[in-house]
Order: C-alpha cells, then sequence, then structure tokens
C-alpha cells in the first residue's frame, strides 16, 4: 500500500467532501428526465457547488496557491503552484443520468503537473498518482496494458461535439474513420476524457485520442498516464498536447502505430 503525500491527502479529502454533492444530486436526475423543464440548469448548479467545495477545501489547506477552473476561471495567487479543476467532467452523461462521470484536480507546479486525482464518486474509483510515486487505483499500484500490436487493442476517443469547428469535426470523422477501415478495432465513445486517460493507466483500454480538449479535462490524466508507464503526446509524437490541443495517449507499446493511423 502506497503512502500517500500531503498534497495527495488534501485532494482526496477535497474531492471525497464534493463527491457527497454529486451523488446526492445524481440520485435527482432521474425525477427531472420527464419534466417539462429538464435536468440543465440543476446539472449547472451542481457543477458550481461542486467546484465551489473544490476549491474552498484546496485553498483551506494550500491558501497561497494559483487556481483554474472550468467555472470560474483563473484564481491568480502564487502562479508556481496551480490547482487546475474540472468538478464534473462528463456532464452530459450526468445530465442523461448515466453513471460515467468523474472530478478532476490536478496540481501544477513551475507548470508541469505533479499531482493528479480523478474519482468516479458513483463507482467509488479514486485514481491518484504523483510525480515519482506511480499510480494508483484505490492506493493498489496501477500499469498501462502490455499489448503491443493495435489490432488487438481497443481504444477510446472523444468525438467532436455540437460546438465544434466544421474542420475539426471532419477530421475527428477521418481519424474514426481510419481506425475503423484500416486497423478494424474496437472503438469507445465513453463521455469523460478524465476517465479515458485514467481507464488507459489502469490497463482497461490501450489508447486515446481527442481534438479541442481543455487544460483542466486532462491535467490530472497526464500524471496518472505517465506514472503507470504511459505516453501522452501529440498526434505528431511531440509533448505540444497542450498548445495545439491534440493528444493522444496510449500505453508504451502502441504509441507510434496510432500516430501513423492519425496521420
Amino acid at each position: 500500500m502506497k503512502l500517500s503525500s500531503a498534497n495527495i491527502n488534501v485532494m482526496v479529502k477535497a474531492c471525497r467532501k464534493a463527491a457527497k454533492i454529486i451523488i446526492r444530486d445524481f440520485g435527482e436526475i432521474e425525477n427531472l428526465q420527464v419534466s417539462l423543464k429538464g435536468p440543465g440548469n440543476f446539472v449547472t448548479n451542481c457543477d458550481k457547488k461542486v467546484e465551489k467545495i473544490l476549491i474552498e477545501e484546496l485553498q483551506k489547506a494550500r491558501p497561497n496557491y494559483s487556481i483554474l477552473s472550468e467555472e470560474i476561471g483563473k484564481i491568480t495567487k502564487d502562479e508556481s503552484f496551480k490547482w487546475i479543476i474540472d468538478p464534473i467532467d462528463g456532464t452530459a452523461n450526468f445530465l442523461h443520468g448515466i453513471p460515467h462521470f468523474a472530478i478532476s484536480v490536478g496540481l501544477e507546479h513551475n507548470k508541469e503537473i505533479i499531482c493528479g486525482i480523478i474519482y468516479d464518486p458513483i463507482k467509488d474509483e479514486m485514481f491518484t498518482a504523483e510525480k515519482g510515486n506511480g499510480s494508483y487505483l484505490n492506493n493498489q499500484r496501477m500499469r498501462v496494458s502490455y499489448r503491443s500490436k493495435l489490432k488487438d487493442c481497443i481504444i477510446f476517443t472523444g468525438g467532436p461535439t455540437s460546438e465544434s469547428k466544421d474542420k475539426d469535426k471532419e477530421l475527428a470523422l477521418k481519424e474514426y474513420n481510419n481506425f475503423s477501415s484500416k486497423v478494424h478495432i474496437p472503438i469507445r465513445k465513453l463521455g469523460s476524457a478524465s476517465l479515458d486517460m485514467a481507464y488507459v493507466a489502469a490497463g482497461r483500454c490501450d489508447g486515446f485520442w481527442q481534438r479541442n480538449l481543455n487544460y483542466w479535462d486532462i491535467a490530472a490524466g497526464i500524471i496518472l498516464v505517465k506514472e503507470a508507464g504511459g505516453f501522452v503526446t501529440d498526434f505528431n509524437g511531440e509533448n505540444e498536447y497542450i498548445q495545439n490541443k491534440t493528444i493522444l495517449v496510449t500505453n508504451s507499446k502502441i504509441n507510434k502505430e496510432m500516430i501513423e493511423v492519425l496521420k
């Protein structure tokens, strides 16, 4: 069993407290599905409540750290340390009563992610990682899969959304077709980028690619995958995935083969 650092303990405490709100409100979603008003505003309010709790708990323990969060944007303090927060990653799933979403919190130090937590409150799965100390699922060590041939793999993606530009939609569909027609492998779209990355780290799937994700979508997942022995690159195999918003996450065996298919 791993020994958790002070930062990880702070993050775990914040996530568990915020998760109580998510679990309670998720129980109300099913009733709202059949109402004329629908659950949209309810989910937005839940997102904000969860974010508020996370920020309060993190600031209580680390009052001088800066924050970047999906709903409120930036809180600028000591820029050498920054919390990167996505209160509910997978809000469309949450909105429709699908139990697949997560709280995602990363800690950046001098522009590098050094800690990350992705917490699935419905399944009570806590994915954690810290630089140099490995990746864990509920305190059990995680490793990426060892599948070396793409034809034997399962790959996740996010695909375009209604807000995507036409060019990005065309590129995403081309990439999907490349995997389906050239390699003939199963492609899954589960609706939560953070959990997609956590599942690569846990060896549940072998790779993940997506365009136009925000930093808070991927921050915690970056350290999870790296500490589990996986690769995080852009579509060219470089480290510019934050700048150019193309991210490719794989086990240590199939990165180059996936890059060739994505071209």
